[in-house]
């Protein structure tokens, strides 16, 4: 008798286990279950989506409270609360939104605690029926854009190149990115807007030191897209090439970037070169972010976080995410010190995945 009850609590064991096996195994998350290698899952673990079904969002800027300001390009500007809830605060009615054209920037006064003062670069359409660039700056008050004050404007637009990342910088100044608005010309001229790294006063007034003794800090550039400050105040930006040869360069004021006459590892004496360039890879880039030593920027066609790490002027690039994210538009560091993404897969250019357009907060410490 005893040996058959110990062979009946056997089974009934060995059926225990079996069923909890199996339990577990449908509770693993398939890709864990894959045959992806160890850096693939551990750079999968370093994302979080924190907001999905957006559409193209193009800039986003973090609020002294940690809430995220967020434009989309057809219009809408977004907040993102620690909760992680969306909501709309405003939409911008005189929006011209063809192809790149559209809402781009936006970028938090550094004293908003006192003023609560938020700026934004868009595309509208003149009396005259012409698209030009501007740069307005609102009141946020009560989840609400009041008080509107334009800062810059007739800044030449087109259907593409229209640069608009903006940002202060730790001088206190404003800074603008524009584009050549299709016309590489514009470029060079340095009394165009278009083509240029702009520096102004947060009241829209060219700031006095600067080199033309206009709004120009510096010049001959394609369609400039991301702008981000190391820790000793230098300024580094990204740009579109043409035909690949696209840019990372650490700006100069007063440096001419070479467009349309220099590109890629063409030299002259009288232009800055790229500390990196593409060659003839197409990264695409777009905007970028500062964080431990390192330069987090975006790849639209090139489909990755790349990352830069800057070692006694030894420049090393790196590849996250390769091909798992789509095109990725926008790249900001958090005050608690993380990264957060957007992606841009509606944009008529990508393919949209579901949940998209995102945005994807990352742990660099897992990168």
């Amino acid at each position: 008798m005893a040996r058959i009850l110990f062979l009946i609590a056997t089974v009934v064991i060995l059926v225990l286990v079996f069923f909890l096996i199996r339990s577990v195994k449908r509770n693993i998350p398939a890709e864990n279950l894959s045959t992806r290698n160890e850096e693939a899952l551990k750079e999968s673990a370093a994302l979080e989506a924190l907001a999905e079904n957006l559409e193209v969002p193009w800039a986003m800027d973090f609020l002294p409270d940690g809430r995220l300001l967020i434009t989309e390009r057809i219009g809408r500007i977004k907040i993102l609360d620690k909760n992680g809830q969306i909501s709309q605060i405003a939409r911008i009615s005189d929006i011209a939104q063809i192809s790149e054209s559209g809402l781009h920037g936006i970028t938090v006064h550094p004293e908003f605690s006192v003023n609560q003062y938020v700026y934004i670069y868009y595309t509208y359409s003149s009396e005259s029926g012409k698209n030009l660039n501007r740069v307005a700056r609102y009141k946020f008050q009560n989840n609400n854009l009041s008080d509107r004050k334009i800062i810059l404007d007739e800044i030449p637009a087109a259907a593409i190149h229209d640069g608009g990342r903006i940002k202060f910088g730790p001088d206190g100044f404003l800074y603008i990115t524009t584009g050549d608005a299709a016309n590489p010309s514009f470029s060079q001229d340095k009394n165009s807007l278009a083509g240029k790294i702009l520096r102004l006063t947060d009241e829209g007034k060219n700031a006095p030191d600067n080199p033309f003794g206009n709004a120009v800090y510096s010049y001959g550039h394609r369609n400039p897209q991301g702008l981000a400050w190391d820790e000793s105040g230098t300024l580094w930006e990204t740009e579109h090439g043409s035909t690949a040869t696209d840019e990372l360069n650490r700006v100069q004021i007063g440096g001419n970037f070479g467009w349309p006459d220099v590109r890629g590892e063409q030299t002259r004496d009288d232009v800055v070169s790229p500390v990196l360039q593409s060659g003839s890879e197409t990264w695409a880039p777009a905007g970028m972010a500062y964080l431990n030593g390192s330069l987090f920027f975006g790849g639209l066609r090139g489909q990755a976080l790349f990352e830069v790490k800057i070692s006694n002027q030894n420049f090393n690039l790196t590849k996250h995410f390769e091909g798992e994210l789509g095109r990725i538009r926008d790249v900001v560091s958090s005050p608690d010190g993380f990264l957060y993404i957007s992606t841009s897969n509606r944009d008529g250019r990508g393919v949209a995945r579901l949940g998209d357009d995102k945005i994807i907060k990352i742990n660099p410490g897992k990168l």
